[in-house]
């Protein structure tokens, strides 16, 4: 990782073709804080309205012409395009800007590899760098004599390129098992939360909306937050306390961004799985941005490829503090919070409890001494919040697994 504060940002240009199939400008701002994060200070777009891309170079030959006249004019040290280039496009394009030429997806990875934490987490970045460079070692002239020098260079895969392909295969397939047992053992770390009765929520949305503040407040977490795309790349897990007395494990997960390219998944995957696997998401968004109802449709979108639509989910309106009124409807289904206040952070734990099924069921048990064997099963899946010994026997305030109601109907004091 490159600490972009102890050096010049690259300053860069951003390029688009507008063929009308989305709001342009929204994701050229998006590019823009990409780049930034990644390290680069944008110092010109330029966008261009076409009804396909120029087969050779995405933009026509009178905007290249442009873009080439003002990179040599040294307005530019790095060219970064909100598509995804071809071989022979980044070939074209960096010939005739004689800079680097990258696209969105490298962006995105070189974040990623800056962010990752564990072990897992460098594994995935290095195999989605892997497979986005390879078919990609034609194209990249400029890039390879610049080993280092910035954005789309960092990483653990960037030593791999000036090896040849037959190598690169290799340390593909390396990564795939080492990845792979590393999913089996995640496997059956949950198999075992779901035998021990663990129930998990885990909070989707979009990037840079709160995610990991909002765990940290709840959980004192000590999860990295900061006003930055993928601030969050690892997963991470803690336990929470909700009203009627459960105790579920929350976990934060990646950020998403729109257009997010097939093969990114992939460097999603140990992330997202956690998400595939909850018995509850929380879809949070930034209430106070203009793009509210994108992020929460880029989120439901992406859920939905990954076959999880059916599982419950709680609208969760973070940043309500920076908001005069929500432009969004309350209801059962949705909690109005600032996770930097703390506000609404008790109707959001109440509505969590309705939203999952009931597990446990709350008593007041007087349990007889013969019997007193009955604390010993309540506590293996449940909880006891008092207990006090009486002449009847042992009085119990206690969480009682909805499968051990049969035992102790007799002990129920009504």
């Amino acid at each position: 990782m490159i600490d972009t504060t102890q050096q010049l940002r690259q300053r860069a240009v951003l390029v688009a073709a507008d063929l009308g199939e989305f709001d342009v400008e929204r994701s050229l701002d998006e590019l823009e804080e990409l780049a930034a994060t990644a390290g680069a200070e944008t110092v010109a777009r330029m966008v261009q309205k076409r009804t396909a891309f120029e087969a050779a170079t995405v933009i026509g030959a009178g905007r290249l012409e442009e873009l080439a006249e003002f990179c040599k004019g040294g307005g530019a040290e790095l060219v970064i395009f909100d598509h995804e280039l071809s071989p022979a496009q980044i070939r074209n394009l960096e010939k005739a800007c004689e800079l680097p030429v990258i696209d969105r997806t490298t962006v995105i990875l070189d974040i990623f590899a800056q962010r990752a934490v564990s072990a897992e987490g460098k594994l995935q970045v290095e195999l989605a760098q892997l497979r986005y460079r390879l078919p990609r070692l034609a194209g990249m002239g400029t890039a390879m004599s610049r080993l280092g020098g910035g954005i789309g260079t960092r990483g653990p895969g960037e030593t791999k390129l000036e090896t040849d392909r037959r190598h690169i295969r290799r340390r593909i397939s390396s990564l795939q098992e080492q990845l792979s047992e590393l999913e089996k053992r995640r496997g059956l770390l949950r198999a075992r939360r779901k035998k021990d009765g663990v129930t998990t929520v885990a909070i989707v949305g979009y990037t840079n909306v709160g995610k990991s503040t909002l765990l940290n407040a709840l959980t004192d977490a000590g999860v990295l937050a900061e006003d930055k795309l993928f601030a969050t790349l690892d997963p991470t897990a803690r336990a929470l306390s909700l009203p009627d007395g459960r105790s579920v494990m929350l976990i934060d997960t990646v950020g998403l961004v729109r257009r997010l390219p097939h093969q990114l998944v992939e460097a999603f995957k140990s992330t997202l799985e956690e998400a595939a696997n909850a018995d509850l998401l929380w879809n949070v968004c930034d209430i106070s941005s203009n793009e509210v109802e994108e992020q929460l449709a880029v989120t439901k979108k992406l859920m939905e490829e990954l076959g999880i639509q059916n599982t419950p989910m709680l609208t969760v309106l973070n940043k309500c503090d920076l908001v005069a009124a929500t432009p969004l409807p309350i209801n059962p289904q949705t909690a109005l919070i600032s996770a930097k206040t703390k506000f609404g952070f008790d109707a959001l734990l109440e509505k969590t409890a309705q939203a999952l099924a009931p597990t446990h069921k709350r008593l007041q048990l007087c349990i007889p001494y013969e019997k007193s064997g009955l604390l010993h099963e309540i506590l293996k899946q449940g909880k006891v919040f008092s207990q006090e010994y009486s002449e009847q026997g042992i009085l119990v305030d206690a969480l009682v697994e909805l499968k051990l109601l049969y035992l102790v109907e007799d002990c129920v004091i009504l």
